[in-house]
This record gives C-alpha cells, sequence and structure tokens, in this order.
C-alpha cells in the first residue's frame, strides 16, 4: 500500500510529497516484525532507488512468503532526485544533517520530522547510500559501536564484504541513522558503489543480503542465498591515503583489490608541465574498501581507504 507521509505545499501550486510503500501480510496480527527501508536523502545516489525496486519487485513475486511489514522509503528527497543534486536543491542544505527535524520548522525540517514520526516502532532500519561522485565504495555496512551488540548479528547477514564499527562519539547528530537509534529503531547504513551512477551487482548482492536479514527477523520464508562473512573493521583498521599534492590522478591498482605495503597506488601528475608531482605507495597489506572516482583533486583529498586488519576473524 502506497502512502503520503509527507506533504508540502510550495511555489506555483506545486506539493513535494514523499511516499512509502507498505508491503505487509493480507491478515496482520498486530504483533508482525517491521523492517524499514530508506534511501534517496542525497539526492545524487540511485543505487539505493534500484534495490528499493529489486526488493518490492522480489516481494511481490512470491507475496505468500512474507510474513511480516517492511515499509520502503525509496525518494527522501524527491527535490534533489529530480534535481539530480545532492542536497534539498531549495535550501542547499544536506538532509541528512536535520534529523530528528521540527515538525513545525521549515520545509525539511518538517519532512525530517514527519519521517522520523513514521518510522518510529520499527525493529530495524536500512539507511541506504551510494557514496557520492568522487570515490567509490565497496559494499559495506556502517554501525555505531554503542550499538554492535545488538545489532552486528544482523549487520553480518548483509552479504557484503565489510561491516565498519565508528565509534558513536564520531557520528554525527543529524543523521537518519543517529536520530532513529536515539529513540530505539535499530538502524544500519549501508554504502556501496558512487553517486550518479548504479552498480547493479553491487545492488543485487545487498538486495540478496536485506532477504537474508528477513529471513533472520522472521518477516520472510522464502529462500535465500548463502551470504558471504564480512570483514569486521574497528577504526583503528582502517588507513586513510590522502593526497599531498594537486592534480590528475591515475591508479595503479582496481577498486576492490588486495595491496601490499609499499605498493604502488597510483601517481598525481601535472598536466601542463609534464611531470609527476606525487607517487602514492599502499601504507599497509589490506583491502582497498575506499577508491577515487574522480580523477582531478586537491591536496589532502582522499585518495583510497584500507582495511589492514585481521582477515582470518
Amino acid at each position: 500500500m502506497i502512502d503520503t507521509v509527507v506533504s508540502v505545499e510550495m511555489l506555483v501550486e506545486e506539493v513535494m510529497r514523499i511516499k512509502r510503500n507498505r508491503l505487509a501480510p493480507d491478515d496482520c496480527t498486530g504483533k508482525e516484525r517491521r523492517l524499514c527501508i530508506a534511501s534517496g536523502s542525497h539526492g545524487d545516489e540511485l543505487g539505493g532507488q534500484y534495490i528499493c525496486y529489486e526488493v518490492i519487485r522480489r516481494i511481490k513475486q512470491d507475496f505468500q512468503n512474507l510474513t511480516g511489514i517492511v515499509d520502503i522509503y525509496p525518494a527522501m528527497n524527491p527535490l534533489g532526485l529530480d534535481a539530480q543534486t545532492r542536497d534539498f536543491p531549495l535550501m542547499d542544505v544536506d538532509m541528512n544533517t536535520v534529523f530528528p527535524g521540527d515538525d513545525e520548522g521549515v520545509i525539511l525540517e518538517h519532512a525530517a520530522s514527519r519521517l522520523i514520526k513514521d518510522m518510529a516502532g520499527a525493529d530495524i532500519c536500512l539507511d541506504i547510500h551510494s557514496s557520492n561522485s568522487l570515490i567509490r565504495e565497496i559494499p559495506q555496512v556502517r554501525l555505531n559501536d554503542d550499538i554492535v551488540e545488538t545489532v552486528m548479528p544482523y549487520a553480518k547477514l548483509l552479504n557484503t564484504e565489510l561491516v565498519w564499527i565508528h565509534p558513536s562519539t564520531s557520528v554525527r547528530p543529524g543523521s537518519l541513522a543517529y536520530a532513529l537509534n536515539a529513540i530505539g529503531v535499530k538502524t544500519m547504513v549501508i554504502e556501496a558503489g558512487v553517486a550518479l551512477r548504479i552498480d547493479y551487482e553491487y545492488c543485487e548482492q545487498i538486495v540478496d543480503g536485506i532477504f537474508s536479514l528477513m529471513r533472520k527477523m522472521g518477516i520472510w520464508q522464502g529462500e535465500g542465498k548463502e551470504v558471504r562473512k564480512p570483514l569486521i573493521a574497528n577504526d583503528g583498521d582502517v588507513w586513510f591515503v590522502n593526497a599531498e599534492s594537486s592534480g590528475l590522478f591515475v591508479p595503479n591498482i582496481k577498486h576492490s583489490m588486495r595491496v601490499k605495503k609499499g605498493e604502488k597506488i597510483g601517481t598525481i601528475v601535472d598536466v601542463i608541465t609534464g611531470s609527476v608531482e606525487e607517487r602514492i605507495y599502499a601504507p599497509c597489506d589490506g583491502l582497498v574498501f575506499t577508491m577515487r572516482e574522480y580523477p582531478a583533486i586537491e591536496e589532502g583529498a582522499l585518495i583510497a581507504r584500507i582495511y589492514g586488519g585481521d582477515f582470518n576473524e
């Protein structure tokens, strides 16, 4: 059932609507567990759009196997998606900084407030993102360390290569995940791919994980695919590689490959002089799970993130 969660009148007789598709058994008892899937808070992140479509398609295809409630919010920032901009276009504000919002506030604060109230009471929420236009991410789950004990068994089912645990003190207030966790809705952030494009292979991988999670929650009785065992990364396991020069980044490795300490990651070149400004080497053995996608860079820009922890855990 498709419902409008947020409806705001705008200029020139337009209305901004944020919609939810609720998929539930025909005969609900009121005791069903509930999963929320949210995407599109950033208007340039399109992977979550396809993931929402595919989850809905698979549920409808085998609807008799649905024994709980799945609420899907494909486009939390519909104006940003229409305008192909990351932020909310009327205000140039990142929507993922205004939660839990204010019901009496301006349009974006009002929308955030209505979304939080609608998601309240869910057992689990997945907040799906597609990085940005500058860097590419392998499928990963990001968790606050203060919810690891209760959420990690679910995070391991999502069929990602990595689960990255962040100190809760470093997670910014204003994000959907922060606001929902604060009211008891166990929320995990999924990152995969790169903005403005859809990596269909990554999306299908995550969808398989979502159905594995649904089986664990007891809201899906259909068959599930075997999921991969993720690497578990604490902040101390993650190495950041940043540029010390400006120019054009020319990679020597591929995204999601393993590297050895001292292996050449790439070079930064000056296109007017034809000179090499910097040679970049891996600081550790590990897995490159974040990789620079947009080649023009400035000094200090992120080139890569490498998981350098234990691969045998």
